[in-house]
């Protein structure tokens, strides 16, 4: 027994932000931002959040996979852009869908967030614990980004993706996953500081920093192991896989994880051109391009992964 994606869902906010857009309001340009990263535009939110755009993404997955809220018993999403301290995304979830047989839970992962929700999903149901899960990454990344830094904000944009899994006799073959905390700060948000009757700090907005050259190095050096590891547990070598889905933060991280492979760029759909970075949500909103677009049959081979902040990583190998 094993878990299986049997139905996925998206969501991206109306507006459209394009490149030339953003270079009307700081000193960049489309050449500048397409030629360094291969996006053109990203939806940003203006009334959605993560927790509306994430309950819009759970109600396509379920209408994709016939299921009804009744039958979910879990509900996990990744995120690092959540509303509320408390109540989680998840429950938000939850009680938007009304799912009130699930449990609910948020995962911050950081970009790796909708994989680890996902084998934390496939370790709930293979010890029996639940049998029908939502696992989502959604991120409203646009309100935690400094609008002045132009090298981190034009990579940027907001969404959300889920899939329904389920217990099943084929679906998720292998599985890694990691982190390396010790170079955590290559790309880090500062959360509230103390502020007690024993300390006080002044209240003021932090934004997301990011060490691009070695963000770049450590995905284009663990990812590829990472995917090749997965392969070698499930016996199956890069030509059985029919698409690589993978964390959609740069165009040159993805065509050099296919050239380290030595599989052919068309096998690496892509979605980070009209949606830039979503973090946690950029997995599942590929997929559901991906599955809405007819491009994935049953028994198909494909790979997921993601990496990111943590800094994290994962991938896995699954018969869709």
């Amino acid at each position: 027994m094993t878990t299986r994606i049997i139905g996925t869902g998206s969501y991206l906010p109306e507006t459209i932000v394009t490149n030339d857009d953003l270079s009307k309001i700081m000193d960049t340009s489309d050449e500048w931002i397409s030629s360094r990263t291969g996006i053109r535009e990203r939806h940003l939110a203006k009334e959605e959040t993560t927790s509306s755009m994430s309950i819009e993404a759970a109600k396509r997955a379920m209408a994709d996979a016939g299921v009804t809220p009744e039958e979910i018993d879990l509900i996990i999403v990744g995120t690092l852009t959540n509303d509320y301290m408390t109540p989680s995304c998840a429950c938000e979830v939850q009680a938007g869908i009304g799912a009130e047989n699930a449990f609910a839970m948020d995962i911050n992962a950081a970009c790796t967030g909708f994989m680890a929700a996902l084998h934390t999903a496939h370790a709930y149901i293979t010890s029996g614990l639940a049998k029908t899960a939502l696992v989502l990454g959604a991120e409203t990344l646009s309100k935690i980004m400094d609008w002045n830094d132009r090298s981190t904000c034009v990579l940027f944009g907001d969404g959300a993706g889920a899939a329904v899994v389920r217990a099943d006799e084929a679906g998720l073959m292998s599985y890694r996953q990691g982190s390396d905390g010790a170079k955590g700060m290559c790309l880090y948000g500062q959360n509230r500081l103390n502020n007690n009757p024993l300390v006080s700090n002044p209240t003021k907005l932090e934004y997301i920093h990011m060490d691009g050259q070695e963000v770049y190095k450590f995905a284009v050096s663990k990812v590829p192991a990472c995917i090749q590891e997965v392969l070698d547990e499930a016996g199956l070598t890069p030509d059985d896989i029919k698409y690589f889905a993978l964390h959609q933060a740069n165009i040159r991280i993805l065509q050099s994880v296919s050239k380290r492979l030595k599989v052919d760029e068309d096998k690496f759909p892509i979605s980070l051109d009209h949606c830039g970075n979503i973090s946690a949500a950029s997995v599942p909103i590929l997929l559901d391009e991906m599955n809405r677009k007819g491009m994935l049959n049953r028994g198909d081979k494909i790979v997921l992964a993601g990496f990111g902040g943590g800094l994290t990583w994962a991938a896995s190998v699954l018969t869709w």
